[in-house]
């Protein structure tokens, strides 16, 4: 491997259980990012029992399942909580996506009981009246385009004084009522937004592998991509939701 070389590995916890949205889109979306600019990209997949070393990873997806898979994946999860802290606090890059997302938090409280969650972003949920089913477009810091998505969810997060992913432009977000959406806390990005999200939206996955390539070697140019396809993409769903 030459100097210029670069190399991003990606780990993706527990695909057995949480894969419920096609989580794997996003995977496959981070791993062609990176090979259409040269840089070399693996994915390590974890599943329960596995023992994870979050030294070796660049990039953490934690996907979407069930309550039922949430409780199971959650026991595993408070053997790593430590490790996994300490990955999120020294600035490891994560993306949570819809269950995955509420993992992040405190505790997610449902009709059959709480939810012991991973404390590692100060958030929490609970189950609410009904499920948020739409489609979503939000307004982010993140990026200059719009970030779109589609949602389903029973739970209401709350994430306090953190900052969000972005202002609901059409949808509901993490409650229904705060018109936000999502978290970000250090290079994490926790979201409801699946369908998979990072397809639709190049510039939330570029971000992603800007910070883990900034982590990894201090600096990170990345290379212009041709987005011509996924702008049209994303453009269709802003236009068609979101009034002018």
């Amino acid at each position: 491997m030459g100097d210029t070389q670069k190399k991003i590995v990606i780990g993706h916890l527990y695909p057995d259980l949480l894969n419920l949205y096609g989580d794997r889109g996003n995977i496959a979306c981070m791993m062609e990012r990176c090979r259409w600019r040269g840089i070399e990209a693996e994915t390590i997949e974890f599943n329960t029992g596995d023992e994870i070393d979050f030294s070796g990873l660049d990039i953490v997806l934690l996907g979407g399942g069930s309550d039922r898979e949430q409780a199971i994946v959650c026991k595993n999860l408070q053997k790593i909580q430590k490790d996994f802290k300490e990955y999120v606090e020294d600035g490891g890059v994560v993306i949570a996506v819809c269950g995955g997302y509420q993992l992040l938090g405190n505790y997610y409280k449902t009709e059959d009981g709480v939810i012991e969650g991973l404390h590692l972003v100060d958030i929490y949920t609970e189950q609410g009246e009904g499920r948020l089913i739409d489609n979503i477009v939000l307004q982010s810091g993140l990026t200059s385009m719009p970030v779109v998505g589609f949602e389903n969810h029973g739970g209401r997060t709350f994430i306090g004084e953190n900052q969000p992913f972005g202002k609901v432009l059409y949808g509901y977000g993490n409650d229904g009522e705060s018109g936000y959406e999502g978290v970000v806390y250090k290079n994490v990005i926790g979201t409801y937004l699946h369908g998979p999200l990072l397809p639709k939206n190049p510039e939330v996955c570029d971000w992603l592998l800007k910070r883990a390539l900034e982590r990894k070697y201090g600096s990170a140019e990345l290379a212009p991509l041709d987005d011509q396809e996924e702008k049209e993409a994303n453009a269709y769903i802003y236009h068609r939701f979101v009034k002018e």
